[in-house]
């Protein structure tokens, strides 16, 4: 048994904080900017704060269609992803053989690949099977390498499951089908709706697969964007990116808040604390 006082961390040297103070600083320093020039309109003699750049950001027709294109590829993305990754992990719940570690290892292949390969062969791909593209190919784009994220975030809340409530319920008399609806579904849902999320935030940054299998004037926002950076960067830009990001933080604190956040990391502390009490035993 450890005592307290040698489980006590010793205090971070003073070069460390530093050193991860001036770290955030240099991440969100960019961020604060392009806010900033968002919010500032400069004339001739002098600058004042304004919210032209968002009113005009909001009343561009072209840009309010790339938002919706956005919104819908990434719902329904979320929806599908969600869909396939569930089912996925948990017909690998109760799977056995080296067929199941093959599986679990092929669905994190969107995880390790470089972005830029995992774009080409998914135009490589479209083009052998005549796809016209259009939202509908980036919609398969972004299920494909959203699955591995809601594998990963329901396979750790099903990995800490207690089959307790599951073996409780068949002794009572459901089915398999029934244990699974009415335990094994709900105990998940936290999860479920952290990969939701998480794969709606994924589908509404991302850049550079829509970039390669979009097709002509069915731009998302991130594609339009890029597009009109190519121009320089203007304040109203600025207006459009801090949009994005005020959009991606408000679903971040939704998630961190929610049940769903919970649930993962708690999930992996109590499997922390389990493998602890096992060493010490």
């Amino acid at each position: 048994m450890t005592s307290n006082a040698e489980r006590r961390r010793p205090a971070a040297p003073r070069t460390a904080t530093v050193v991860l103070w001036l770290t955030l600083l240099l991440l969100h320093t960019p961020i604060v900017v392009m806010i900033v020039g968002a919010l500032i309109e400069k004339k001739p003699t002098a600058w004042s704060w304004t919210l032209r750049w968002f009113a005009e950001v909001i009343l561009d027709q072209a840009l309010m269609d790339a938002l919706v294109n956005s919104l819908k590829v990434g719902f329904a993305a979320s929806v599908f992803s969600t869909l396939i990754g569930t089912a996925a992990v948990v017909g690998l719940y109760r799977s056995a053989g080296m067929w199941k570690w093959a599986v679990e290892g092929l669905s994190v292949v969107s995880l390790i690949f470089p972005e830029i390969v995992f774009a080409l062969s998914l135009l490589s791909l479209f083009f052998v099977l005549k796809f016209e593209l259009g939202l509908l190919t980036v919609v398969i784009a972004h299920v494909s390498f959203s699955i591995s994220y809601v594998m990963m975030t329901v396979g750790a809340r099903l990995a800490t499951l207690d089959r307790s409530y599951e073996d409780a319920a068949r002794d009572l008399g459901a089915s398999e089908w029934q244990s699974y609806r009415t335990v094994v579904l709900p105990l998940l849902l936290p999860s479920i709706l952290g990969g939701f999320i998480l794969s709606f935030l994924l589908s509404f940054d991302d850049f550079l697969i829509t970039y390669f299998v979009n097709g002509v004037g069915k731009d998302t926002l991130p594609v339009k964007l890029y597009t009109a950076m190519k121009l320089g960067v203007s304040p109203k830009l600025n207006a459009l990116s801090s949009l994005m990001f005020v959009m991606t933080l408000l679903a971040l604190i939704f998630f961190f808040r929610s049940s769903a956040f919970r649930v993962f990391f708690e999930s992996g502390r109590r499997t922390h604390g389990e493998n602890t009490k096992k060493e010490n035993s």
